[in-house]
């Protein structure tokens, strides 16, 4: 069976995260998003028929985006994945529609990215598939900028790819989006949802991206200031910011561990020392220390502080041993307990290691229960 080209990049380990493209483009459209995304996920970056490497025969004449979409799924199953997260861009993003429409057992989450329910009635879509197929591509091309990027912008290797696209499957293409309305549909949708418009898209203004939102229960939208059609291509940095809070559960569990475990005022202090030289690193200890490790269930928190309590004295991170102090007695140890585990680490981090460990804990006891704790 003949399958989407594709790219897949991140650990195979991680959560899928499948990238849809728009008609005419490749997924060099996501090439200042997607490997970013692939440090937390296993990003699946497929083609369009006759677009890339995808051949041109997948589809034809009187295609469907139901057609499209049951191509993408064929290329998940290949690939062992169940399910997934989603994002697309116009054409993409419809898919990502139907599929969270028809196959919600499949879709995690959702971006629709400078897209639509309906791309504006069926006539202009059959008459640029009649073009194309009577002429070609390459006067098409010519407009590309136009329509996909504000005044002066511009992705040479896009608009290259979207001369070299196969003109009968770019037809059928059009022929997808002539026939696409999922406007009815839209309250079925039940995975959580993000919305993202570019102000300056002529082709799919914001007011498309707005009926969704208003649409599907609990969706959310992000409109993007001087982004025309291709955002993700115009505005990466915009872009990759909305899908990282919108994708990434773990960040945000990770915080919320974060605050149980520290306290809010630590976690408070910490964020408003936070500049954009630390942002990353902020991030970095909210995605992976809280939010993969710590929420962990293999381990209970208090068999992780105990364990952060020793790799602390191993290493002589007194000030980090503080805060990990108020941190077990946040997670239920006693006084007594923890000082049982300081008294372990004489034996095997040495004497002069613990004596400090102790030092530091018994201040930071005395402060959190009182003068006589751990006495």
């Amino acid at each position: 069976m003949k399958l989407l080209d594709h790219r897949a990049e991140g650990p195979t380990s991680a959560p899928p995260l499948l990238l849809g493209p728009s008609l005419g483009t490749s997924s060099a459209l996501w090439d200042k998003v997607a490997p970013e995304l692939s440090i937390t996920h296993r990003v699946v970056r497929w083609e369009l028929p006759g677009h890339g490497g995808s051949a041109a025969d997948l589809i034809g004449a009187g295609a469907t985006v139901g057609d499209l979409a049951g191509l993408v799924l064929a290329l998940a199953d290949s690939l062992g994945i169940d399910r997934f997260a989603y994002a697309g861009v116009s054409l993409g993003g419809a898919v990502g529609l139907h599929l969270a429409v028809h196959h919600p057992a499949r879709v995690d989450s959702l971006a629709v990215i400078c897209s639509s329910a309906h791309f504006n009635g069926a006539k202009p879509w059959e008459e640029r598939a009649a073009l194309v197929r009577r002429e070609g591509l390459a006067g098409l091309a010519e407009s590309a900028n136009a329509r996909w990027f504000t005044p002066g912008f511009t992705v040479p290797e896009l608009v290259r790819d979207h001369r070299d696209a196969d003109p009968g499957a770019y037809a059928a293409c059009c022929d997808a989006l002539a026939a696409f309305d999922l406007r009815d549909r839209l309250a079925e949708i039940s995975c959580p949802t993000l919305l993202i418009a570019g102000r300056e898209d002529p082709a799919t203004p914001p007011v498309h991206l707005r009926e969704i939102a208003d649409a599907v229960p609990g969706a959310a939208l992000v409109e993007i200031p001087g982004a025309s059609h291709l955002a993700p291509a115009q505005c990466p940095e915009a872009v990759l910011t909305a899908l990282r809070a919108h994708f990434d559960g773990g960040a945000r569990r990770g915080m919320e561990v974060r605050r149980e475990v520290l306290g809010d005022a630590h976690v408070d202090r910490a964020q408003t020392r936070q500049t954009p030289f630390t942002a990353r690193f902020q991030d970095f200890i909210s995605r992976y220390a809280w939010g993969e490790i710590w929420t962990d269930p293999t381990l209970t928190r208090r068999e992780r502080s105990m364990i952060t309590l020793t790799a602390l004295v191993a290493h002589g991170h007194y000030d980090e041993l503080a805060m990990h102090v108020r941190a077990a007695l946040r997670n239920g140890l006693t006084p007594d307990e923890i000082g049982a585990v300081l008294l372990q680490t004489a034996v095997y981090c040495g004497v002069p290691a613990a004596n400090s460990a102790f030092a530091t804990a018994q201040r930071v006891l005395a402060e959190e229960t009182g003068p006589d704790a751990g006495a």
